[in-house]
């Protein structure tokens, strides 16, 4: 007998409903029941699904496992999707109240290989509105509360996504990355999280296939060998996608020896960067586990010009974000129901030029060249995944950071726009509890197309820190 499936990870769920030891039905009801107990405090889970619906999909997958046929490892699993994929015939609002009442017709790309794994759709996940900001709010659903202190933000934008996994309403969670959303959730909620390299995971998006490269969809798990599993579900060439890639072999190889392994520590990037107090001494402890795991870490001085990167990165993402949304924007009814996010990017983007937004790309590529001159030196570079532990969840975003006033309403998170303009594999990892309580993690940044290395040092540093992901909610 199995005390608490949803005590299981991913990976033992998975065996446990292929094994026999639990059904589908069972399975549906643990989870169905934890969401009703603790959902309705934390407000992750959206959309969710008719009991009785559930049930009855639940029971059809048990019928086809007694016939001999399973649809894939996720095969009974409940899963819900970020609210900025689709999910047919589910709603998608985008966290906006413009679309409060769209139900989507088709599954993204990487949606519907998830289904194919097997797995019944229960609901969404919370995200702010359009995935902007590293905090999950919106007008229309209200915030995602922190598990570890409901008080406190979930960080964002997977924010929905990394709360159910933390409290255990999900065994596995997709989300999307573009300035740290899948990294800084996982961060905030003691999971992990992880960012493909670019192109790994075809993007969703049918309007363009060749300018959107800053976010990516990815996965989030309670174990890096849940993470990779998903991962493998999502990620492939999908022809839909011109930028999407082949992907080589992901399976994790066990027992890989760390030892020797030479990594640098971005710290607070040489002063650049203002840290919370406590954010960088709990983050140290993490260098502590691969220092004793017989990694050999180097604190490196970054030679570059940030301020550049920081201005490229605006340039960018505002033209990203902008994209598809000018329209809301320049209808004057929908833009008094758009959020200052959306508000600021487009404004800001409406200011660029052509020549702007090709400089930004020069930059990039310049920053991208530099981080691969890292390489040659070190295997990995590693650096905080926050800026700030999870803040009071009624704050619309943090506006300081000790004595520094942040400028925009996401200079809070500068920390994670390197890994992701050189679209490099990144993996977040949870450190210890700080003084105060609350998590916080790092990051764990790969070479390029390095994801099945970067998942493997992350899953060595998960076996060696022992840590209790997740969280005591119940």
């Amino acid at each position: 007998m199995i005390d608490d499936v949803t005590k299981l990870s991913a990976a033992e769920l998975s065996a446990a409903i292929h094994s026999g030891r639990v059904r589908c039905t069972e399975v549906m009801e643990a989870y169905l029941d934890r969401i009703g107990r603790l959902n309705p405090g934390i407000n992750a889970i959206l959309y969710l699904r008719a009991q009785a619906d559930l049930m009855s999909e639940a029971r059809a997958a048990d019928t086809e496992l007694a016939s001999g046929h399973s649809r894939g490892w996720m095969h009974g699993f409940p899963h819900a999707v970020k609210d900025l994929s689709e999910v047919a015939g589910l709603p998608t609002s985008w966290g906006s109240r413009i679309f409060a009442g769209h139900v989507s017709t088709a599954d993204s790309i990487a949606i519907a290989r998830i289904r194919a794994a097997g797995a019944i759709f229960i609901g969404k996940t919370n995200t702010p509105e359009f995935g902007l900001g590293s905090h999950t709010t919106n007008p229309l659903h209200g915030p995602t509360r922190n598990p570890w202190d409901p008080a406190k933000s979930a960080g964002g934008s997977s924010g929905g996504a990394a709360a159910a996994l933390s409290a255990r309403l999900v065994p596995v969670a997709d989300g999307s990355d573009m300035m740290g959303s899948l990294r800084n959730p996982a961060a905030f909620n003691m999971v992990y999280g992880f960012r493909p390299s670019q192109g790994v995971v075809p993007s969703g998006k049918s309007a363009d296939g060749f300018i959107g490269q800053l976010g990516i969809s990815g996965p989030m798990g309670r174990t890096v060998d849940d993470m990779a599993l998903l991962l493998r579900t999502m990620a492939g060439y999908d022809r839909r996608d011109p930028l999407s890639l082949p992907v080589g072999e992901l399976n994790l190889r066990p027992g890989r020896q760390v030892a020797g392994t030479r990594i640098a520590w971005f710290g607070d990037f040489g002063g650049r960067l203002p840290f919370e107090d406590g954010v960088l001494e709990a983050d140290r402890r993490a260098l502590d586990t691969l220092s004793d795991m017989g990694c050999e870490i180097e604190e490196v001085s970054v030679d570059f010009d940030m301020t550049a990167l920081w201005q490229a990165w605006l340039v960018l993402r505002g033209f990203a974000a902008a994209h598809g949304l000018r329209s809301l924007y320049d209808d004057p009814a929908k833009r008094a129901q758009i959020g200052p996010q959306l508000q600021y990017e487009i404004a800001t983007a409406l200011t660029r030029s052509a020549t702007d937004i090709y400089e930004a790309s020069v930059t990039r590529t310049r920053w991208y060249n530099y981080m691969c001159r890292l390489f040659d030196r070190y295997a990995y570079l590693v650096m905080p995944a926050a800026q700030v532990f999870p803040f009071d969840v009624e704050r619309p975003w943090p506006d300081r950071i000790g004595t520094h006033a942040m400028d925009t309403y996401h200079r809070w998170m500068e920390v994670v726009i390197g890994p992701t303009l050189a679209g490099l594999p990144v993996a977040a990892v949870p450190v210890e509890l700080a003084q105060n309580g609350l998590p916080n993690g790092v990051q764990i940044v790969g070479p390029p197309r390095g994801d099945r290395q970067t998942l493997e040092l992350a899953r060595a540093y998960e076996w060696a820190a022992g840590l209790p992901v997740g969280t005591a909610l119940d």
